[in-house]
């Protein structure tokens, strides 16, 4: 397995259809959900099949300097006891580039008492986080974010805001779901119960929000859908609890992926319609390959378009992407990222219009030598999706193949210990 520090990995066609088993990490965003719900819980708190990642790495250190005590009885275990309630952190959390992290805290840190600057590196720093900041001001909350991206100054005063009063509150969920869990998710420590209603009329990704109100009432919030897009909180708090996490569904599409290319049969020992993540509906456009349908929706599977992207590449027909605008504004811009990798391992093999993205695919790429490095914007989802073309083509150089670290640290182990020759290249 390559340390981080790698300059790049080489990936070599397998010889053979790959087999075994892969025990997938659990779900990041279940993870640090249920971080933060525990941590807002008085008592203590077991969760098991976590994940150990840079992305929950960052939630657990920011709820330590928060007055939470948070352990590890082992790799996947979690213990997190708390008083109830974040206190101020004597210094600004820094979150890396963990979205869920960063947002999920913006509005946790609203009902504080005190200031809590919440920031992360320069990538999170041109994430935006505008809409959520917005809708804490209208809700009377101090906080501010200049750039409308990170870092954002919060200046909690829960008793001026006290009220038995229904507070209503909106947000636009078009550009993030993790607005609108983030909400949520502070909702139950606010000092009123809040209805929070979502503008537009849609959300992307609402599977998430759906995780979100599972995880918040697994933890005794009284959560009450009023409406398709409409919850009413209560203001009860939340209480300790013993929480399972199931494994990670987007890190599944990799290996669903990796098991119809080489024509293999990986067990990963869980089921795509077991798990509740909305990527796993993925699996059912994997099993199509190379069959898949000339137009694949995205909006409610967005970390496994990339999986799909590169998979398209071999498919017998072209495949248009639509509904992934809000790829632009992930860990990197995954639509111009895609796009530009490709067609650096074939010119002309997709392209952008507007925000779908069009794959030229030709199950005769296969077997090819395509040499290209490939460059992953320090986004774990781009290295790992394109270590499925050197399934397939002579070539692959994955560059800064350290970055997957941020949600699926083993991914280059697993890949090896399934038979692909996963090569270290170190840097000059």
């Amino acid at each position: 397995m390559p340390a981080a520090s790698l300059h790049a990995v080489d990936i070599t066609p397998p010889a053979q259809p790959l087999t075994g088993r892969v025990a997938l990490p659990g779900s990041k965003s279940i993870t640090n959900r249920a971080l933060l719900v525990a941590a807002l819980s008085k008592g203590t708190s077991r969760l098991s099949g976590a994940l150990t990642s840079d992305d929950t790495r960052h939630m657990m250190t920011a709820l330590r300097a928060m007055g939470v005590t948070v352990t590890q009885e082992e790799e996947t275990t979690f213990t997190v006891t708390s008083p109830g309630y974040l206190t101020p952190p004597e210094a600004p959390l820094f979150l890396g580039n963990a979205g869920t992290a960063v947002r999920f805290l913006t509005a946790a840190c609203a009902f504080l008492d005190g200031e809590v600057v919440v920031t992360g590196d320069e990538h999170m720093q041109k994430r935006p986080i505008r809409p959520l900041v917005e809708a804490l001001n209208r809700l009377g909350v101090a906080a501010e974010a200049p750039s409308g991206c990170p870092p954002v100054v919060i200046r909690g005063n829960p008793g001026a805001l006290a009220s038995d009063q229904v507070r209503v509150l909106e947000i636009d969920g078009s550009l993030s779901s993790q607005y609108v869990s983030a909400l949520l998710m502070a909702a139950p420590v606010a000092p009123m119960p809040i209805r929070i209603e979502v503008t537009g009329g849609a959300i992307g990704s609402r599977g998430y929000v759906d995780i979100t109100l599972s995880v918040m009432r697994a933890f005794g919030a009284e959560v009450e859908e009023v409406g398709p897009l409409s919850w009413l909180v209560h203001p009860t708090g939340y209480r300790a609890a013993d929480y399972a996490i199931e494994p990670d569904a987007s890190a599944a599409t990799y290996l669903w992926a990796a098991e119809v290319l080489t024509g293999g049969a990986i067990d990963i020992g869980a089921r795509a319609e077991e798990m509740s993540q909305p990527d796993a509906r993925a699996h059912a456009v994997i099993a199509q390959f190379p069959h898949m349908p000339a137009e694949i929706v995205g909006d409610q599977m967005q970390d496994a378009i990339p999986t799909l992207a590169v998979m398209a590449m071999f498919n017998e027909t072209p495949v248009r992407f639509t509904g992934i605008a809000n790829l632009r504004v992930k860990e990197c811009d995954r639509i111009r990222a895609l796009s530009a990798e490709l067609n650096r391992i074939l010119p002309g093999l997709a392209r952008e219009e507007g925000d779908d993205l069009i794959v030229a695919g030709n199950p005769a790429y296969a077997g090819q030598s395509l040499p290209a490095e490939i460059e992953t914007y320090a986004d774990h989802r781009i290295a790992m999706c394109f270590a499925l073309a050197g399934l397939k083509v002579q070539g692959i150089r994955i560059l800064d193949p350290g970055c997957t670290a941020k949600t699926y640290p083993q991914y280059w182990r697993d890949l090896a210990a399934l038979g692909v020759a996963v090569a270290p290249v170190q840097g000059a």
